[in-house]
């Protein structure tokens, strides 16, 4: 047990809207009429009339309608998924593949692959977008890459 709980406490709690003679009766300390007078009525973010803080801190950010939800793969960042024995990707590598490993988010629709970072197995990649420095660097390395169309 709690040293608080064994304090006694004296003090009567008050109980409001209990008739006249308890002397909080009738409005319950409530004033007359008004929102603050009813049930259930909070004013939120109300600061007396002070600017409210929401309005106070500056809009910040964009939300675009259109995310084409693409997710972006380095080659660096390959060499890493083939060098892992865990993945165990031999030849072919594509978004459903990826998806499969949970290497990439599965909200994913589109794969894009960059150019940062060096490749060194020959692989076959299936993206929808190349750049060309890492078209250029699959290429040297011995592998292929197709450009799905969708």
């Amino acid at each position: 047990m709690y040293l608080n709980n064994l304090i006694k406490n004296n003090k009567k709690k008050i109980r409001v809207g209990r008739g006249i003679g308890s002397g909080k009766g009738k409005t319950s300390s409530r004033g007359h009429k008004g929102q603050k007078s009813r049930s259930g009525v909070a004013i939120k973010s109300f600061e007396g009339g002070q600017m409210p803080l929401y309005r106070r801190l500056p809009k910040r950010g964009f939300k675009s309608l259109n995310d084409d939800k693409t997710a972006i793969l380095n080659l660096s960042k390959i060499q890493n998924i083939i060098n892992k024995t865990k993945n165990n990707i031999k030849s072919t590598l594509d978004l459903k593949i990826l998806k499969e490993k949970k290497l990439v988010n599965k909200k994913s629709l589109k794969l894009k692959i960059l150019g940062t970072g060096e490749i060194k197995k020959n692989i076959e990649i299936s993206a929808h977008f190349a750049s060309k420095q890492a078209l250029s660097k699959i290429e040297k390395a011995g592998g292929k890459i197709n450009i799905v169309k969708k």
